[in-house]
């Protein structure tokens, strides 16, 4: 007989696993992060019986390990596959998130689209919404092609039955949150079934080779809901990222298997679902005021990509005795350490004002390049002198004052000639690494002084 169903204690950051309820975690460390979920019996009928067999493998050397171009799947949109690594790896895990109702689903609805009208055989599992919500959705992207069918069920047990008489190319899991498993106890979302529903549908992958997106909710955190470790059983995290509210949505890959983890893509939401973004530095510049004080252009990397971004800064008298320091878009402690290199070197008496700091358009960079730009932000406000309009800063600064050298500065400042700036402002000494042209005048800087001389 099957043993009695008993209860355990589950850290929600890492997985792990004890009979007994600790304010700490032994393993992660982190504090009140144990839970309590109920564990049922696990037999051969009610466990192993139903997982897809295991393929008797031998040991292989990597001569005969044969890749092929093919194994990857193009989905369609270059920002996704850019953050993919260049397409979708066959038999690969990939889980998505973000918060609800930035696009996780339309997303992903939008790729079905363009893999079944590519020859993919595709299959839409959803349980959160109706086959009725998802054709309203459908009808509001375009028109719908190809072997593309959609299926709403919560059980895994029933879905694995259908994987093994469908056997599609391509999975969708909306979302992992709301399936379950019957010989789990516990309730759908919890860390037992999380943690269970991906180990089965990671064991369908790489058994059947059948390529599975899973959605994942986020906490209020932003990180997935669930154990920590479903982060390190999938292939690849995706998070989507920005402001709901606002039309612009980024793709990050924080973990690739397949590809890099520094790629992202930039999306933007329309009525007929997500478009493509294939310039952002002119989509995130649009609207830049004209002739104003505290704005500076800066050019940040993400992975490979150079962006323009707009850098403001608003500096006024305080009335208060510890003057009001506000960052958004950057570290906040970041701007304090470049207030106190502008009052020791430069000898301005920022303790005396107000400072506030934003990145335009509601983007987060952490860049240490973005630091010049955020000084001559921070000057012109004080100052009440405009930068050029046409002119790009970045560099990164030190404790001394020095404006230090940055990586990829050839590729920064080809971007800024792109979009037709006139002049940038860089570190002198990838200036002296840079080949000469004439088609944008650069201005190599060897401290903040220099730099804020050019105002």
């Amino acid at each position: 007989m099957a043993k009695a169903k008993t209860t355990a204690f589950f850290c929600r950051e890492c997985g792990y696993e004890s009979a007994k309820w600790a304010g700490q975690c032994p393993a992660c460390k982190e504090w009140n992060t144990m839970v309590e979920e109920p564990t049922g019996p696990r037999t051969s009928q009610t466990g192993t019986a139903r997982r897809p067999p295991l393929i008797k493998a031998r040991p292989a050397l990597l001569s005969e390990i044969s890749v092929e171009e093919k194994d990857r799947v193009t989905t369609g949109y270059q920002e996704l596959d850019r953050v993919l690594g260049g397409g979708v790896v066959s038999g690969s895990l990939v889980l998505v998130g973000g918060d609800p109702g930035i696009g996780k689903s339309t997303l992903l609805l939008q790729v079905c689209r363009n893999l079944a009208a590519a020859g993919q055989k595709v299959l839409y599992i959803s349980g959160e919404e109706s086959l009725k919500q998802i054709k309203l959705r459908a009808n509001r992207i375009g028109q719908m092609t190809g072997e593309l069918k959609f299926l709403c069920e919560t059980s895994l047990d029933h879905i694995q039955q259908v994987l093994s008489q469908e056997k599609p190319d391509i999975v969708i899991i909306d979302s992992i949150q709301t399936m379950y498993r019957e010989e789990i106890a516990s309730a759908p979302g919890s860390v037992s079934q999380v943690r269970e529903s991906t180990n089965l549908l990671m064991q369908i992958a790489k058994g059947e080779g059948i390529t599975i997106f899973i959605v994942g909710h986020v906490t209020k955190e932003g990180v997935v809901a669930g154990p920590r470790v479903l982060e390190h059983m999938v292939d690849t995290v995706l998070y989507f990222e920005g402001d709901r509210h606002a039309s612009y949505r980024i793709l990050r890959g924080v973990k690739n298997r397949f590809g890099s983890t520094n790629e992202i893509g930039v999306f933007e939401m329309r009525e007929q679902g997500l478009a493509e973004v294939e310039n952002p530095s002119e989509f995130m510049l649009d609207g830049r005021p004209e002739g104003a004080s505290g704005a500076v252009v800066a050019c940040a990397m993400e992975g490979t990509r150079p962006m323009l971004l707009e850098v403001q800064a608003l500096v006024t008298q305080s009335n208060l005795g510890i003057p009001r320091r506000t960052a958004a878009g950057t570290d906040h402690n970041r701007v304090n350490l470049l207030m106190a290199v502008l009052e020791k070197r430069c000898h301005y008496e920022m303790s005396r004002y107000d400072a506030y700091v934003n990145i335009a358009g509601g983007m987060k960079m952490n860049e240490p390049a973005l630091d010049l730009s955020i000084i001559m932000a921070l000057v012109s406000s004080l100052k009440d002198r405009p930068v050029d309009e046409k002119t790009v800063v970045f560099g990164e600064v030190g404790l001394s004052g020095e404006v230090r050298a940055v990586s990829m500065a050839e590729q920064r400042v080809n971007e800024a000639m792109k979009l037709g700036f006139e002049a940038c402002i860089l570190p002198q000494i990838c200036l002296d690494k840079m080949k000469s042209t004439d088609k944008i005048r650069l201005v190599g800087v060897r401290n903040v002084r220099e730099a804020i001389g050019y105002l």
